[in-house]
């Protein structure tokens, strides 16, 4: 049997019994990294000394088929890092090995930094969509297509591309957008700064320490009554990231039941109202 079991993502009293007991019991873990592992071992009290392998990002497809053999008679206990295997961590390709070979998998539910932030960030809980890390280029093209998404938005990130990230994410979804940074959950420093993405991306323009995650509030439900002027300057902060003016008309009016043509003429006036400003000064 493949087990996946979910480690604390700081701190050590969030265990769970369930796992603390497998960790006593399994002759093998495939840990994402054993050094982590064997300080998890040693932090929790574990007497048990299991067989570990490494089963990371670039060997897992090569050690897929060996350990799902190898769970057909023995319980192998899958770890990450920090969380649930398989989220934004090494796991999803043995998943798909196990089930497509017919070995049992389950799961030893835990500790969820996605979960953890969600419920911090004081945003909208009932529906939301987890997008994993950042890219690390094109950011404001990749998010682009998620401006307008009405659910809440759940990202990790880095803590030295944080600032910029807040930046290109103020950008594609306007600087109004409430959001709120979550840092270092569960540990003795947890920070939760709300705000708009505006106002977060001036809080860590000089960078910051620790796990990051970030929740987006989602774009406003479609609603004809919707402030003309907000919707414009969100227009000109996705043209300022490097859209098309008419293709960010389209995307915010997509969001908020407004006009594209609309939209997109306001935005020309307001724009050139800015260049005549900017002349005359």
């Amino acid at each position: 049997m493949i087990i996946l079991g979910a480690t604390p993502i700081g701190n050590l009293g969030d265990a769970s019994r369930r796992l603390v007991e497998t960790l006593e019991r399994v002759s093998m873990i495939a840990a994402e990294d054993t050094r982590v592992t064997v300080h998890l071992l040693r932090g929790l009290g574990i007497e048990n000394r299991p067989r570990l392998v490494a089963l990371h990002e670039h060997n897992e497809r090569q050690k897929a088929a060996e350990l799902v053999e190898l769970a057909r008679t023995d319980d192998i206990l899958v770890l990450s890092d920090a969380g649930m295997p398989t989220v934004s961590d090494p796991g999803y390709a043995l998943v798909l090995a196990a089930i497509a070979a017919g070995v049992t998998v389950t799961a030893l539910p835990g500790p969820s930094a996605v979960l953890t932030a969600l419920a911090l960030s004081g945003l909208p809980t009932d529906r939301f969509a987890f997008e994993g890390f950042l890219p690390r280029k094109a950011r404001i093209a990749a998010l682009r297509p998620l401006a307008t998404e009405a659910r809440t938005l759940v990202f990790f990130e880095s803590p030295h591309r944080l600032a910029d990230s807040l930046k290109d994410l103020a950008t594609a979804f306007g600087p109004t957008r409430q959001a709120a940074v979550c840092r270092e959950l569960t540990k003795l420093y947890e920070e939760v700064a709300r705000g708009t993405l505006e106002e977060l991306a001036e809080r860590y323009k000089e960078g910051t320490k620790g796990e990051i995650v970030i929740v987006v509030d989602g774009a406003p439900e479609s609603d004809a009554t919707v402030d003309l002027p907000a919707a414009v300057a969100t227009v000109l902060s996705l043209a300022a990231g490097g859209i098309r003016l008419k293709e960010a008309a389209g995307d915010v009016a997509n969001a908020t039941g407004l006009s594209t043509n609309d939209l997109y003429e306001a935005a020309l006036k307001a724009k050139s109202a800015l260049k005549t400003k900017s002349a005359a000064e």
